[in-house]
């Protein structure tokens, strides 16, 4: 694991430059070693807002650039799959008025970024307990899903009401299901059948985390899938991460050597 400072380009005073540094970092990353799944943890948008004296709800809708230029920048690159840390199943416990501001937030995205996704020939999918959102969320996350179904350039994929526990937890509830009703016998289930019935079963475990803000945990997310992914952290807030941002996270991914449990001459 590493602490990606993140700040390339963004403290520079002439256009030109900070342009030439994204290039520059664009042109590092080599195309045939690109992370298949990217997944993101969007930290930071309330500590934005304070530091603008502003309410924690201005973070977040700020946050919604940041999520288009890298969604974007993603799908030029040629990244297959990328999932957000939109709403964890303890964000449920934050003050009422921002739970409500972040679901109307999360609806009118929906209906405004729909046009967007498709121009872009970009899938959207969901994962977590979805059940249990607004009837609204629920009702506009359905239809966006609909809506971009038949694009396959790059799948979005929004983890919303989710918790990795709850994802382990529910993948167990259901073998246990198979096994009481004869369709399997516990001697059968092996980490294959685990990861099939996860929330993600279709997916890729995803070869790079990143985490926004400075915090470095995983704040129960994709505990599972995270197994043996490379882990990236800045301290740069989710409101101010950009593109150069994702590239310069890229870059430092495919400087690692990943070993799965073996040894460096065994890869080489």
């Amino acid at each position: 694991m590493k602490w990606g400072l993140g700040l390339i380009g963004t403290h520079q005073g002439a256009n030109g430059f900070i342009e030439a540094t994204i290039m520059d970092l664009k042109e590092r990353i080599d195309s045939k070693k690109l992370p298949r799944h990217i997944a993101m943890i969007m930290d930071g948008n309330g500590r934005w807002a304070k530091q603008h004296n502003k309410p924690r709800v201005f973070g977040h809708r700020n946050g919604v650039k940041a999520v288009r230029e890298v969604t974007e920048a993603a799908a030029e690159l040629g990244i297959e799959y990328l999932t957000l840390y939109a709403f964890s199943t303890e964000n449920w416990s934050r003050p009422k008025r921002e739970v409500d501001a972040l679901m109307r937030l999360l609806v009118d995205t929906l209906n405004k970024e729909v046009a967007t996704l498709n121009k872009n020939k970009i899938k959207l999918r969901a994962i977590g307990n979805l059940e249990l959102l607004p009837t609204k969320t629920h009702r506009a996350l359905l239809e966006g899903m609909d809506a971009t179904k038949d694009n396959d350039r790059m799948t979005l994929i929004l983890a919303l009401n989710y918790s990795g526990k709850w994802d382990i937890k529910q993948a167990t509830q259901q073998l246990i299901q198979k096994a009481i009703s004869g369709e399997i016998t516990s001697d059968e289930i092996n980490e294959e059948m685990v990861a099939n019935h996860l929330s993600t079963a279709s997916l890729p475990d995803p070869e790079l985390m990143i985490r926004t803000s400075g915090e470095h945990r995983l704040s129960n997310y994709l505990l599972w899938q995270l197994a043996y992914a490379e882990l990236y952290f800045t301290p740069v807030f989710w409101p101010d991460f950009r593109k150069n941002h994702l590239y310069q996270a890229i870059v430092d991914f495919q400087s690692r050597e990943r070993r799965f449990g073996k040894i460096s001459e065994q890869i080489a």
